[in-house]
């Protein structure tokens, strides 16, 4: 049995992982759907929150159909980090998670995300300002260290462990690798493997097949897996997983009826969420992914993609739908 704080889970959870315009609620409600054990929010500015930024606190939005789930947050400044605990905690999530690993330029300049993998003091001080201002579970997103010459996550852990954080998922790349090269696994099993640690770790990174799952998770020891971008327009491998771990046996993939239904769930969710025209736009990046591998979609992408009406899209999905079955092509080509 997993436990964070007061949450338990039975069997090796898998975690959706925080994606920034990617992991909002209609692509939760997806994932949620397909067995994701665990969902996280896309990360929000703590800077944003104090100002009550409009763009940050939507994304505090979460429902009672996606628990367990936690809310990230991103910062460096250490008022804003514990003011926006205080504000966070009335949604009540399951846990706060502080993310500490996101490699984008933008939040690393600001000394947030892995930005602050080059002070590990401030990241230490941050997040035991925040466990003490709130009575969430806190936990942490994080990466190996900033380069590979400043590897540090055995030391890392050990001290986000002592000052309450509940759980720790790593990323197994620097952050000058970005999202480049591989990840490296072994770090984590370092971890793991510190007879000083007894809180979950689980592991993120590359994890885009079942058999993948497997090994990693035979290999590694981790605790459970989190996984992100092998997600994105295929919210199924959650499902896939669990299965492959249960039965060793794998699943079909999905056919062009179940993509079809689940990308008229997508839209239809991300516009009651955010109204037509937003939920529209906001869908508008998931078709390639959802579709990928059939002939001749992006003809049919194209008209996706350039309409602004509802009841349009949904034609145009229908009309995919029976082309893609007149053509006998249910699944992907590759």
């Amino acid at each position: 049995m997993i436990s964070i704080g007061n949450l338990t889970f039975e069997d090796f959870p898998l975690l959706l992982a925080p994606m920034e315009d990617v992991s909002d609620p209609p692509f939760r409600k997806l994932c949620k759907e397909n067995g994701a054990d665990m969902m996280y929010t896309e990360f929000i500015s703590t800077e944003g929150l104090i100002r009550n930024a409009e763009k940050s606190v939507k994304k505090l939005d979460i429902y009672d159909y996606e628990r367990p789930i936690g809310i990230q947050i991103f910062g460096s400044n250490l008022d804003a980090m514990t003011y926006s605990a205080r504000i966070i905690e009335p949604y009540n999530p399951n846990v706060l998670d502080i993310n500490y690993g996101c490699p984008v330029k933008k939040v690393v300049c600001k000394l947030a995300g892995a930005g602050i993998l080059q002070n590990i003091p401030l990241m230490i001080q941050l997040t035991e300002a925040i466990v003490k201002s709130t009575n969430l579970p806190v936990t942490v997103k994080t990466r190996l260290g900033w380069d590979e010459k400043s590897i540090n996550i055995v030391e890392v852990a050990e001290r986000l462990q002592d000052i309450g954080v509940k759980a720790l998922s790593i990323h197994a790349r620097t952050r000058v690798q970005m999202y480049k090269g591989h990840s490296d696994w072994r770090y984590i099993a370092q971890v793991k493997e510190n007879p000083r640690m007894h809180i979950p770790i689980f592991g993120n990174g590359d994890i885009d097949s079942p058999e993948k799952a497997l090994e990693y998770k035979n290999k590694f020891g981790v605790d459970g897996i989190m996984i992100g971008r092998a997600a994105i327009g295929y919210p199924w491998i959650f499902r896939e997983i669990k299965h492959y771990l249960k039965t060793g046996e794998k699943l079909p993939p999905p056919t062009i009826t179940d993509r079809i239904e689940a990308v008229k769930t997508h839209l239809l969710s991300a516009i009651a969420w955010k109204g037509e025209v937003l939920g529209i736009n906001e869908t508008k990046q998931h078709y390639a992914a959802y579709f990928k591998g059939f002939e001749g979609v992006k003809e049919f992408r194209m008209r996706l993609v350039t309409s602004q009406n509802k009841v349009e899209i949904l034609e145009i999905l229908d009309e995919m739908h029976t082309h893609y079955l007149n053509l006998g092509q249910f699944m992907p080509s590759f």
